[in-house]
């Protein structure tokens, strides 16, 4: 069975390499992957880049870029500075687009912080667009406001491209993160009439999780409408890849190969009943 217009992120399978990670998608007839810098860190980005061309697997995202958010000036510097990098990854990798966690820094305020991500968004965007990279702000939920992301719903990440202004800045919708937003629809299709509905990415939202990062649902395993969401990202014209993000520990201990079907299984389960 084809899977073109999925798309799997390498730290779902996090205990597979890169190689693995494109031989087993392909078998699967998985169009798409998502490349976590972790997964290529001291890999020859030029051979992955062929392994991907020859294995007929496209490269969605690389995941990802962000945190701008600082103390001092040499703190956002030195982000500025990683974020270059990521730029030259994605453009070696042939990743269209750069999956950021934007940043929150203790001790500021959630106003101080947005002014922050404003700036270093903007200064990215600008050499992100010489590279033909399109940038794409990830909201994350609430829980995580303190030491991750200001920017925790639909609303502010979409007021966030409205202030950057930049065409290659949009927005990555998470379901894990912003499911249980009651403005999700309007917000979502506010997103999508702007242009800047860039990436999509399914799980599910576990209100039992033993561990607020590691122990993500696969899709079914949690409370989020994931059909109800899917159709409003078909209504809206959204025409990317769904891309499965799942950082599990319980997943991580299991055969990899067994866990990818079961991917599959529920992706068929749900999405195409």
């Amino acid at each position: 069975m084809s899977y073109q217009e999925l798309a799997i992120h390498t730290y779902t399978t996090k205990p597979w390499s890169i190689t693995e990670c494109i031989e087993n998608y392909a078998k699967k007839g998985v169009g798409g992957i998502s490349i976590w810098r972790e997964t290529v860190a001291g890999h020859d980005l030029s051979q992955v880049s062929q392994h991907l061309k020859d294995a007929g697997v496209k490269p969605v995202a690389h995941v990802r870029g962000g945190f701008f958010t600082g103390l001092t000036q040499a703190d956002r510097d030195l982000a500025h500075q990683k974020n270059l990098e990521t730029i030259k990854e994605a453009e070696a990798l042939g990743c269209p687009q750069i999956v950021l966690v934007c940043g929150a820094t203790v001790g500021q305020t959630p106003q101080t912080n947005f002014e922050q991500i404003v700036e270093g968004l903007a200064k990215m965007a600008d050499v992100a667009k010489e590279a033909g990279i399109l940038l794409s702000v990830e909201p994350l939920h609430p829980m995580y406001a303190g030491d991750r992301s200001a920017i925790c719903n639909m609303k502010t990440a979409n007021d966030l491209c409205e202030r950057v202004a930049r065409p290659n800045v949009g927005v990555a919708l998470d379901v894990f993160h912003v499911w249980w937003d009651v403005d999700l629809e309007a917000e979502t299709r506010r997103c999508a009439e702007n242009g800047w509905l860039i990436g999509y990415h399914i799980c599910d939202f576990k209100p039992e999780m033993d561990h607020l990062l590691l122990d993500r649902g696969l899709m079914g395993e949690g409370c989020i409408p994931l059909k109800e969401i899917d159709n409003l990202m078909t209504d809206v014209g959204f025409k990317g890849h769904k891309e499965v993000e799942v950082f599990s520990r319980k997943w991580w201990s299991e055969n990899q190969h067994d866990y990818l079907n079961t991917i599959l299984e529920t992706y068929d389960r749900i999405y195409r009943s």
